[in-house]
């Protein structure tokens, strides 16, 4: 929780606390955690005060007024099922591959590495995979325990596409986003609030990094050292997250990333309740290595990272653990 609070946030922060969230990045009860709610870190005159951070005009937490479960959350029993969106609008990312054909669950290429990863890592799971970047495929989403938006960009949804996440999530929907997912929708501010608040703004080249386990309690991340190496674009967010809950931070003196308004903290992953739903987000993902079984350092970190946030926004393990 940041220490520079400013006249008419007080509430907002209060609100925060209550529900175990951090405003503007940092985790309550992580490993950094001093008993003020601030990681241990001091607070730079360059990051944001509360009463500048947008709140989207959403409901939040598990209240009952603000959480819904109206029937999109995994029931024991029952076949569990994702929804897995990788239409891009814009530059494509290597790991997408071949852009798909029209219709539910085209032939996949050889190239199309991260949707055959994801397919198979789910399945293993027991998860069926339903996948498309046919716009005349995005309905009925209620079938589905979670939407994954992997890699899409740009304007990858039309007005119809909107209205049906947007009806999804109030139901009660689990939400994930992976890396270039952050590069979408930047002109729909309900979907820049389900993102937590944050943009891709920039990234600097592919390098090697080492990751911060930020919170040890959330299932996506219980698992893991508190430092691992990874190789990613680490990518620099504009608006900053907000009102969400840090699970990974990237060390910027090994990725020599820029800021970008970041401060000292810079965030790869973290989970929100938004809206009557659940949203886990990461920026991980670009290299072509953390979808195939060409060897890259941590890359069996970031399978489990993903899997486990993934089944935690379809209700099957715990959500957003603080």
């Amino acid at each position: 929780m940041k220490s520079l609070i400013r006249s008419g946030a007080a509430l907002v922060a209060a609100a925060a606390l209550g529900a175990g969230m951090a405003l503007g990045g940092a985790a309550l009860g992580n490993d950094r955690d001093n008993g003020h709610g601030n990681g241990g870190r001091s607070v730079s005159a360059d990051e944001i005060y509360l009463d500048e951070i947008k709140d989207y005009g959403v409901c939040r937490g598990t209240d009952s007024e603000c959480y819904n479960e109206w029937g999109n959350g995994w029931v024991e029993g029952e076949q569990k099922r994702i929804f897995v969106w990788s239409r891009t609008a814009g530059p494509r990312h290597a790991h997408l591959g071949t852009p798909l054909a029209p219709g539910l669950n085209p032939p996949l290429a050889a190239d199309n590495v991260a949707q055959i990863a994801l397919k198979a890592w789910a399945e293993e799971r027991g998860i069926a995979v339903d996948y498309t970047e046919d716009l005349a495929s995005f309905s009925r989403l209620n079938n589905y325990q979670a939407v994954v938006f992997l890699g899409s960009n740009r304007d990858t949804l039309d007005d119809a596409a909107q209205t049906t996440l947007m009806q999804y999530i109030r139901g009660g929907g689990g939400f994930v986003g992976i890396h270039n997912a952050f590069g979408a929708e930047y002109h729909w501010p309900y979907y820049e609030g389900l993102l937590g608040g944050a943009n891709f703004y920039n990234h600097g080249p592919n390098r090697d990094g080492t990751v911060e386990r930020i919170n040890r309690k959330d299932v996506s991340t219980s698992f893991m050292p508190k430092t691992w190496p990874f190789k990613d674009e680490w990518y620099n967010l504009v608006p900053y997250p907000s009102y969400v809950n840090v699970l990974l931070e990237v060390d910027q003196a090994t990725s020599e990333a820029t800021p970008a308004g970041h401060g000292k903290s810079h965030p790869v992953s973290w989970c929100q309740y938004y809206d009557g739903g659940r949203s886990w987000l990461t920026t991980l993902g670009h290299d072509v290595a953390a979808w195939t079984d060409a060897p890259l350092a941590g890359d069996e970190f970031f399978k489990q990272h993903v899997m486990a946030g993934l089944e935690s926004a379809m209700g099957v393990k715990p959500f957003c653990a603080v």
